[in-house]
């Protein structure tokens, strides 16, 4: 089984990215592939969720060990594949999700792409006691940043996707200039996961 790929990065969709390693073009689904843009001038590092059906052989790619840890918990929840999976960790970073689950935040878990309030309860009951190594140590209770309250009654979705993007490096100032290009691009009911890809794609152009 492939635990994980390193290679160029040679193509990058909405939802895989094409890492070339040593001549052969690997089609890797991940959470947020924007994560990877820019690099393609680098060697990077994607570790791997190997998945065999009887239909299909697919890799799922994550940028750090934890996501893939987290992503391996996830599909052993009945009812939780790996395109929920998937769902769960473009909607949230590893900390906020682990994070949700020790609080028995159902409110938040709720929140993220495919999950229901039974699947939500069902994470807690399964994967409370596993998740050890995995952060969690964010509070979910923390007062949201500044400049993203006013954005919360128009689109419910982006002060989640916001906190994701600043979990992954980019300032206040930042989210707030694309905030004014990306509030005419997406819908008031528009999943997290849908919110943040739409926001990394015009980080990513500048």
């Amino acid at each position: 089984m492939i635990d994980y790929l390193r290679g160029q990065l040679a193509h990058l969709e909405t939802e895989y990215i094409v890492l070339d390693v040593q001549g052969i073009g690997y089609r890797v689904f991940c959470p947020n592939p924007y994560v990877f843009a820019g690099k393609s001038e680098e060697t990077i590092t994607v570790y791997i969720h190997h998945h065999v059906r009887e239909d299909a052989i697919l890799l799922y790619g994550f940028s750090s060990r934890e996501e893939q840890k987290l992503f391996r918990k996830l599909i052993d929840v009945s009812g939780i594949g790996p395109r929920v999976a998937l769902g769960i960790l473009s909607g949230g970073n590893p900390d906020t999700v682990v994070a949700a689950i020790h609080q028995e935040n159902i409110t938040f878990l709720t929140k993220l792409p495919g999950i229901g309030k039974k699947t939500a309860q069902r994470m807690i009951l399964d994967l409370k006691d596993k998740l050890e190594g995995l952060g969690g140590t964010a509070s979910l209770f923390d007062p949201v940043p500044a400049g993203a309250s006013a954005l919360q009654d128009s689109v419910p979705g982006w002060p989640e996707a916001r906190e994701g993007l600043r979990a992954l490096g980019y300032t206040d100032a930042e989210l707030d200039q694309v905030w004014k290009n990306l509030k005419d691009q997406v819908g008031v009911d528009e999943p997290v996961d849908s919110v943040m890809k739409k926001a990394l794609k015009l980080l990513y152009a500048g």
